[in-house]
């Protein structure tokens, strides 16, 4: 479900998926996260995608900011059946990337200024993460930041699915999610390649066994 939020416009709460009530926020320290809120304070009328579970707590944090913000809960809806093709005999099902893009992914004329793409490209089948990169290459304006994080184990306590809620500061409120496993495992010269064309990637000091990256286009 795509939606987008403007500090003018009344939200339905109805509307907004809610976190988890027993789930805890976890604070974690985010470099990458420090170096988009610095864009996001010295300019206006920004407009953000953030590429995660709805959280009210960003849409308000990032309205009264003065920014509009357009949310894409991809993981959630790439994981889900319905978008595997028939399979042909012997073949294993084919993924349907132009059904999945034009459902989810299509923005019209809207170019956004700001991507929080938070780990999202860990849980999306290989083949439509691609893609979502080669969307986000249209979509992504001149000049622009994208933030990425990789986790650099497949399994552990530290892959857990999270919500990212952002704070005014250098961190960010993690809340455990669905219970999705990593799909994919990136090395440092595979996410390089990921965004080439983007812009220009620059990875930061992390935990948890976590890359941020920051991409400046």
């Amino acid at each position: 479900m795509n939606r987008l939020f403007q500090r003018s416009e009344p939200q339905n709460d109805q509307a907004i998926k809610r976190p988890s009530r027993t789930a805890a926020r976890v604070p974690r320290h985010s470099s990458g996260w420090m170096k988009v809120l610095v864009k996001l304070k010295a300019e206006q009328g920004l407009r953000v995608l953030d590429i995660g579970p709805t959280s009210p707590n960003n849409i308000n944090f990032l309205t009264s900011l003065g920014h509009s913000v357009y949310m894409a809960d991809l993981v959630d809806e790439a994981v889900k059946p319905e978008w595997l093709l028939p399979s042909q005999a012997g073949e294993p099902p084919a993924y349907d990337i132009e059904g999945f893009l034009a459902r989810h992914m299509d923005f019209g004329e809207r170019r956004f200024d700001v991507v929080l793409l938070w780990d999202a490209l860990d849980y999306i089948p290989g083949p439509l993460a691609d893609a979502i990169i080669r969307r986000l290459k249209i979509v992504l304006a001149e000049p622009g930041l994208a933030l990425a994080f990789f986790h650099s184990r497949m399994t552990g306590p530290e892959t857990v699915f999270c919500r990212y809620h952002v704070l005014d500061g250098d961190s960010v409120e993690t809340q455990e999610g669905p219970n999705h496993p990593v799909l994919r495992n990136y090395q440092n010269r595979q996410i390089e390649g990921l965004f080439q064309e983007l812009g220009f990637s620059r990875f930061l000091l992390a935990k948890d066994n976590t890359r941020e990256v920051v991409v400046s286009r």
